[in-house]
């Protein structure tokens, strides 16, 4: 029995035929394949050599005829488009006779000639999904494309669409939106490598799934994807890229690279920056993704209120607790020229407290107010502090510049923010709900502080 060579000859252009399939095919006596290729190899074929054709979707049959030429003597080369073992003839040659004398030659596969003129979309880890049910039932191929959508795998999709298929494409589309921002790169290539090439570059918001067809492959995105002057590109490390340099200290690269994890995890990644950088922070510190539900804001809160730290109109922070003070960013601070305060310890608010029959943290804030009453206020402990802030500013003997209100408990804490919310003209940053705490208020001041980092994801500047 003589050789069997199993070839993928690329996407179609002649320059993506390697030499060693362009040798197999002067060897052989018999070419074994679909007609539609044959036109790419003839100009390689040695006198005599016959082409044999098998039609489309005859598979079987092409394995079965390969085998039994071999068997008479004849050195066949089977061929498929892109690479053999791809989709291809590979798998099934070597199911049809195990024993045969099969080497497989690999080719350049269409998805990767789709990746090369697209940018560089493949840069890490990534899977293949064929929309084709002809032979693996459609429940089997949505739990594949599910796996790959939740794994922030980029994802290549061959055979999206033909006439009798025209609506699994969308399903697809519809499956990664649960996962994936509408801002996720996608890139397709209608018959790559050939005179009729075409190459599209879009976002999975804008992925039109009626313009492809059966010759047409799809490379979608992961988090991390993104397109740069009409290139598409998937840094090969979470934590590279054009957007997130891992620059500074091995703290800012940790951050960086939590950053990262966070915004691919993400139920709702695509939201304003000013909305997005006290998220990020607030899951870092907690852990906690319910975060994207319960961190309320006004319009434009986090960039309204750094905009008074760039204008010179904010230079005093003042917390209900210690805990809120030690946790923001000491460089921050220097850098900003910003002071923090904290009257909790001062004897005058002891005495205060004791005098009016307040808490100690209501006592603070009547202090701070007569120092300090354009302040931001931060307060990630006490709930009565809240009640004095609002009744200070309704009564007109403080304007913060901002709130933060994070208390944490069981004991009006839900009341105390329900009634910030109703300060009006003063843009506030709260955590709904129980949920807050020190370490809460402190990460969203360090989200204000570092607001112009936003763009670039540099969380970790004042590491």
């Amino acid at each position: 029995m003589k050789r069997i060579f199993v070839v993928g000859i690329g996407p179609g252009s002649p320059e993506d035929i390697t030499p060693a399939v362009l040798e197999a095919v002067r060897q052989s006596d018999v070419i074994v394949g679909y007609k539609y290729y044959f036109r790419f190899i003839e100009p390689y074929l040695t006198p005599g050599t016959a082409c044999i054709d098998s039609g489309m979707r005859q598979e079987r049959q092409r394995a079965e005829e390969a085998v039994a030429l071999a068997k008479e003597g004849k050195t066949v080369c089977v061929i498929s488009s892109g690479d053999a073992g791809i989709y291809g003839m590979a798998p099934l040659i070597l199911e049809t006779e195990p024993a045969a004398d099969v080497q497989v030659l690999p080719g350049i596969s269409a998805f990767q000639k789709a990746a090369s003129l697209l940018g560089a979309p493949l840069g890490h880890d990534m899977c293949i999904i064929s929309l084709s049910d002809l032979m693996t039932p459609w429940q089997l191929i949505e739990k594949r494309i599910q796996a790959a959508a939740v794994a922030d795998f980029v994802t290549a999709v061959y055979n999206p669409k033909s006439q009798g298929r025209y609506w699994q494409l969308h399903r697809l589309r519809e499956l990664f939106l649960q996962q994936r921002s509408g801002t996720t790169p996608v890139g397709y290539v209608r018959q790559a490598g050939r005179p009729e090439q075409e190459v599209k570059l879009t976002t999975l918001a804008d992925f039109d799934p009626e313009d492809t067809d059966m010759f047409t492959i799809v490379l979608i995105g992961n988090s991390q994807s993104f397109i740069s002057h009409g290139k598409f590109i998937t840094p090969r490390g979470y934590y590279a890229g054009a957007t997130l340099p891992a620059e500074g200290s091995p703290g800012c690269a940790i951050m960086s690279q939590s950053f990262r994890t966070i915004l691919s995890e993400m139920k709702r990644p695509d939201v304003p920056a000013w909305r997005l950088w006290p998220l990020l922070h607030a899951i870092h510190t907690t852990v906690d993704f319910g975060m994207e539900d319960c961190l309320w804001m006004d319009e434009r809160a986090t960039e309204i209120i750094y905009n008074k730290v760039k204008d010179g109109t904010l230079r005093h922070i003042v917390t209900d607790v210690t805990m809120v003070a030690s946790g923001i960013r000491k460089g921050a601070l220097e850098r900003l020229g910003i002071e923090v305060h904290c009257y909790i310890s001062d004897p005058q608010a002891q005495e205060m407290a004791q005098q009016k029959g307040i808490t100690r943290s209501q006592a603070c804030m009547l202090l701070a107010a007569e120092e300090y009453p354009q302040a931001l206020y931060a307060v990630g402990n006490a709930p009565t502090a809240l009640f004095e802030i609002c009744d200070l500013t309704r009564k007109g003997k403080m304007r913060p510049a901002g709130i933060i209100a994070a208390p944490v408990g069981f004991v009006h804490v839900c009341e105390s923010k329900h009634a910030v919310k109703t300060l009006t003209g003063i843009p506030k940053i709260i955590v709904e709900g129980r949920k807050g705490g020190s370490n809460l208020a402190a990460t969203l001041c360090n989200a204000i502080l570092t607001y112009d980092d936003a763009k670039q994801l540099r969380p970790g500047r004042d590491l």
